[in-house]
């Protein structure tokens, strides 16, 4: 007779924790869509910028300070891009890749005007990119009028960088971009600040 109470119990629980589950996920907003900036003077936006805080993730986990990112225009219409960063052993690591302009394209044709901030970017080599999930997003979600500062989302919201062209950014300016992340979907508390010495 125990036994049939505890279990009667237990399952009560459970009954009572799938039941809150399941209406915690079912009344879980889903996240708006994504917003890039409308456009990005791509000539502006080359040269170095600064990594100053991410979402950290797998393919930056050999880096623990001095972050940065190089673009530079190629004569195909792409970018180049150069990320560097030191490891915990003072080692310097980089990455070379290249981005273009996403387009869309139904049968290989385009289907609408590209989008300047809606870039993607691939770090494997030149011969896998025609494999489908080797370019990723890479879209401009808040950009400073002057280009002192640049935000770097996509869809997903799993990645996300703050870059600035100077090792540090203004207090204010972050405010502004952690204020602009939250009614972008982004949580800013899972951002990494990135030691800029």
């Amino acid at each position: 007779m125990t036994a049939a109470v505890r279990t009667s119990t237990v399952g009560r629980w459970l009954a009572v924790v799938t039941l809150a589950l399941g209406t915690s996920l079912s009344t879980a907003a889903p996240l708006p869509a994504l917003k890039a900036v409308p456009s990005v003077d791509l000539t502006r936006y080359q040269g170095r910028w600064y990594q100053i805080a991410y979402y950290p993730n797998q393919f930056q986990k050999q880096c623990a300070s001095n972050t940065t990112a190089d673009y530079k225009p190629l004569p195909n219409g792409e970018i180049e891009v150069t990320n560097a960063c030191k490891t915990p052993e003072g080692v310097l690591s980089t990455a070379v890749g290249r981005a273009r302009i996403k387009q869309t394209k139904v049968l290989g044709i385009p289907v609408s005007k590209p989008v300047t901030s809606k870039l993607e970017v691939r770090f494997a080599p030149g011969w896998l990119s025609w494999v489908p999930g080797v370019w990723a997003n890479y879209w401009v979600i808040q950009l400073a009028d002057d280009y002192r500062y640049a935000v770097i989302g996509e869809p997903s919201r799993q990645y996300l960088w703050i870059l600035s062209r100077t090792p540090q950014l203004d207090p204010q300016d972050r405010a502004i971009i952690s204020g602009l992340l939250q009614q972008q979907g982004y949580d800013p508390t899972k951002l990494q600040d990135e030691p800029q010495p």
